[in-house]
């Protein structure tokens, strides 16, 4: 899924009350799964200044990058993180990696291609899903209005929960780069 489904998501599930820093901990537990692509994306386009077919089509396959996706997208870990904030009762830390694992979940039901391998360090095996929530060939255009409508009703559940106006505004944001994002991956994949 995309980093702005993911947020406004996780927000909306684990965010209670949706302020302070329990808000900050779903937003930062549903970000860490795909930071590090924006990082290393980011490094390899503009200061790096490599092709993009380049970086798409070959250092995001590399072992080297595929590594990286693994250690954060493992549900082993994120589990660890849950388990060790359950036992010490540190809230921050439970709803971080409640989001975390949300956001695995998500990305393991709907990446058939691209997936990543979500268990390490015990295995490197990834699920490729036979749906895909970007890839016409694997049903995106049956999966994205599913995707949107989920965001939709993040956005209302968060905005019920009595958010501050520049909060509503930020999560609007999200959900507008969301529509916007979708309408670009029908229009082109």
């Amino acid at each position: 899924m995309n980093t702005p489904s993911h947020l406004l998501i996780g927000a909306a599930a684990f965010a209670r009350p949706a302020r302070g820093a329990i808000l900050w901990a779903a937003m930062l537990g549903s970000l860490l799964p795909d930071l590090s692509l924006f990082v290393m994306v980011g490094v390899s386009l503009f200061i790096l200044r490599i092709p993009p077919q380049v970086v798409f089509d070959e250092l995001y396959f590399s072992p080297a990058w595929q590594t990286v996706f693994a250690i954060d997208n493992s549900f082993i870990l994120w589990g660890l993180a849950l388990a060790l904030g359950l036992w010490r009762g540190w809230r921050f830390l439970t709803v971080a990696a409640s989001a975390g694992l949300l956001h695995l979940a998500l990305d393991f039901a709907v990446h058939a291609d691209d997936g990543r391998p979500q268990f390490w360090p015990l295995s490197d095996w990834v699920f490729h899903s036979p749906v895909s929530y970007w890839n016409s060939t694997h049903h995106a255009l049956l999966v994205m209005p599913v995707s949107v409508a989920i965001c939709v009703g993040s956005y209302v559940m968060l905005w019920s929960r009595g958010l501050s106006v520049t909060a509503k505004l930020f999560f609007g944001f999200l959900l507008g780069a969301e529509l916007w994002v979708a309408r670009q991956w029908i229009l082109f994949f």
